[in-house]
């Protein structure tokens, strides 16, 4: 087997930095697989982190993929470093950078942005303890983690809805672990105090 076609034994099914390594060495068609692949989780978090915009949100996704489509080919991806990370890195990058150029709120209308939320969360089928929210509790969740600062909103959702470990959330965020407890740890203790006032 060479590089490119070379599988994960246990699935059969080519990892993610096969197949960002495969775009680097010519096949294109790999990058609709990470796509796929990547393209509904991305756009939750990233609806998340941004308060609720889904056409922010949306286009944050399509900057990310193309920024990481550049990244690669120009060799700024290195294999067999993790993608998931890598890719999400971006992701956070572009947010923060939107976040810099201005301070934007929510225009959605509020039932508008309960259904969108919703979406979100369906979306990623990776969040069972989020589907299980009923509505009202799934809103109210969104709400207090809107309330929390950037840097504490990205540890908390990266760690309690995308269940990354404190290793990759470090790599995302480009901070040391000890950092990624500390803001989860803060943030998560916040949101419950939110939470405890709001009831």
């Amino acid at each position: 087997m060479d590089s490119i076609t070379a599988q994960d034994p246990s699935s059969q099914i080519p990892t993610d930095e096969r197949l960002a390594l495969a775009i680097q060495q010519g096949h294109a068609n790999s990058l609709s697989a990470l796509v796929e692949r990547h393209h509904a989780p991305l756009m939750g978090f990233l609806y998340r982190l941004t308060g609720g915009d889904r056409l922010l949100a949306e286009d944050l996704v399509q900057e990310t993929f193309l920024r990481a489509l550049r990244a690669m080919s120009r060799g700024h991806y290195h294999y067999p470093r993790p993608f998931k990370p890598w890719l999400y890195a971006i992701a956070v990058n572009l947010a923060r950078d939107h976040c810099k150029r201005a301070e934007t709120r929510r225009t959605d209308s509020a039932s508008d942005d309960e259904a969108s939320w919703e979406a979100a969360a369906e979306a990623d089928a990776t969040q069972p303890e989020i589907r299980l929210l009923s509505q009202v509790e799934a809103r109210q969740v969104a709400d207090a983690v809107m309330v929390l600062p950037l840097h504490q909103r990205e540890a908390v959702i990266l760690r309690y809805c995308y269940d990354m470990s404190l290793a990759e959330i470090a790599e995302v965020l480009g901070v040391p672990v000890g950092t990624v407890k500390s803001r989860s740890s803060l943030g998560l203790k916040r949101l419950k105090e939110i939470m405890s006032s709001d009831r």
